[in-house]
């Protein structure tokens, strides 16, 4: 009784507290709670002392035995649901419901539209049970572009350890892969922005960081596998000290496809760049870099040179094979389609001098001639003594020397650059006999041996960029008097 009394008393406070009916229906359900809770108390001693009762069979206990048993039968078969249970379930749901209409303490009522891809209860109701809903579409209108990587949409995977895409690294390096597959491997950021930029098709890229492919222009790796490795792979990857954290596969540039920068196609001059035999991946690159510098229109290159989309000879170019046009592995017949008509064709040559005083027997005229003459002439004159007396010995090209800071672009210029260890082959002299070239000689001090293969090729590519303007200016001024 005590313990009733103190419910009601519960009851009493509980009901006096509470002035809202949100706080009523929460201290309803407290006070259900506790009620249940001290029944189920009760109830306990009740029973104990019924047990205790039932082991003296007396009269009263039978009494009390038969009214158990009215009391077991008129209970249900199955339990009885907890109603708080479902109460507190139904209010986690209206938590997670958004709500349509908010009232405030001072009256103001505030109604809030559906979010969108949203629509009202009375709406999806209206459609049939067999009608399949409609989702939102997600088109973007064609003005809005994709100008983040979260809109763009695009994925990457992660490569797992044995991954069979990661085999390709370790031969695409190799020239005879690339000519056959028709792949390059480009590294960097800078460098791969440039290939992108000009055109290049990507295939594949490697990458250890999410931000340096975040660099990259998006619209341009759409379709592209995009792989995140280790930092470590890459540098086992890479010949570099300190990698940039990037790599890129590409399908091997055409000439012809490329769109090379507007600034470049607006300085190009009548003046190509031809490498006989170059087999150093370093001045290779250099001297592309200069070509491009210069304003070459074009740079071609014979069989015997090293491959101009090596990794080593792109990364001494730095960019250049995306703003000048580059024909590789062509012959001596087939390279005269690729020059343009009236083209003279110049030969960087140290031996032309020493041969043209060897004939004239007044060396000391020439001072600038090195002493340790090149093994070419003397390889053509063993090869005249081979022959026989009947024999005529026209077959060696015979080209005037002249130095390389007289005037040699009144027409379109051609100039060869050959190897160091070589030299310029003989297909290039009789094609400068052919088109009325001439052997450019860059004077050096006595005892010094000849130029630089790279420094030769930027000393006669700046000089003619020189002697073209010169003359620009003489034809402007001339015209302006006029």
């Amino acid at each position: 009784m005590r313990r009733l009394e103190a419910v009601s008393h519960f009851e009493y406070e509980v009901q006096s507290s509470t002035r809202s009916h949100t706080h009523r229906r929460h201290s309803h359900q407290a006070y259900s709670a506790a009620r249940r809770q001290l029944r189920r108390r009760v109830g306990d001693v009740t029973g104990s002392r019924r047990r205790a009762s039932m082991t003296q069979p007396t009269g009263r206990g039978k009494m009390a035995a038969r009214l158990r048993g009215l009391v077991w039968a008129s209970r249900p078969l199955l339990p009885v649901v907890q109603t708080w249970e479902l109460h507190a379930r139904r209010w986690v749901r209206a938590l997670r419901r958004s709500p349509v209409r908010v009232v405030s303490p001072s009256g103001q009522v505030v109604e809030r539209k559906p979010g969108p891809g949203k629509q009202p209860r009375r709406a999806a109701a209206e459609t049939g049970p067999h009608e399949p809903r409609r989702k939102p579409s997600l088109q973007v209108p064609p003005s809005q572009k994709p100008c983040t990587w979260e809109d763009s949409g695009l994925r990457y995977d992660k490569a797992l350890p044995g991954d069979r895409r990661l085999s390709v690294m370790t031969i695409v390096k190799s020239r005879p892969f690339r000519e056959k597959h028709g792949k390059i491997l480009l590294e960097g950021r800078r460098l791969i922005a440039d290939a992108l930029k000009a055109g290049a098709v990507p295939k594949i890229f490697f990458f250890s960081r999410l931000e340096y492919l975040k660099e990259l222009p998006i619209d341009k790796l759409k379709g592209v596998s995009l792989i995140k490795v280790k930092f470590e792979d890459i540098k086992d990857w890479s010949d570099l000290v300190t990698p940039q954290g990037i790599m890129g596969i590409f399908a091997k540039p055409d000439h012809v496809k490329m769109t090379y920068p507007e600034t470049q196609l607006r300085h190009l001059l009548p003046l190509l760049l031809i490498c006989d035999n170059l087999r150093d991946p370093g001045n290779l690159g250099t001297i592309l870099r200069s070509a491009a510098g210069a304003g070459c229109s074009k740079v071609l290159l014979t069989k015997g040179c090293v491959d101009a989309w090596e990794p080593k000879v792109l990364r001494a170019a730095m960019g250049a094979h995306f703003q000048v046009p580059i024909i590789n592995n062509l012959d001596w017949e087939t390279l005269p389609n690729y020059l343009p008509t009236d083209t003279r064709v110049y030969v960087a040559d140290n031996c032309g001098l020493y041969a043209q005083a060897h004939m004239s027997n007044k060396a000391s005229d020439y001072g600038w001639v090195c002493d340790q003459q090149l093994s070419k002439l003397h390889k053509y004159e063993e090869e005249e003594e081979d022959l026989e007396p009947g024999a005529s010995k026209a077959w060696l090209p015979e080209v005037e020397v002249q130095s390389y800071d007289l005037d040699w672009t009144e027409a379109p210029a051609a100039v060869v650059i050959g190897g160091e260890t070589h030299g310029v082959s003989l297909e290039s002299l009789q094609l400068a006999e052919s088109t009325g070239g001439k052997r450019l000689l860059i004077p050096v001090v006595p005892g010094v041996d000849s130029l630089n293969s790279a420094m030769a090729a930027s000393i006669l590519l700046f000089e003619g960029k020189r002697q073209l303007r010169v003359r620009a200016e003489h034809v402007s001024r001339d015209r302006s008097y006029h």
